[in-house]
């Protein structure tokens, strides 16, 4: 199940709260290493720090 848009402000020092439920469907529990990049035209991605290393290792990209 895919949630709906979640709206989110982005603080005076750059900082979001994600919700606890999106990060818990992405498989993101609290104290999870996280890789952050822009992708471009708007996008921002988090990717599951392990996730992001083996896909390195196995010669794709993050």
């Amino acid at each position: 199940m895919i949630r709906e848009p979640f709206e989110l402000v982005i603080g005076d020092h750059g900082q979001v709260e994600l919700p606890l439920g999106i990060l818990a469907e992405a498989g993101l529990p609290p104290g999870a290493h996280v890789l952050v990049y822009s992708a471009g035209d708007g996008r921002i991605v988090l990717r599951r720090a392990e996730d992001a290393l083996q896909d390195l290792v196995e010669g794709g990209t993050l």
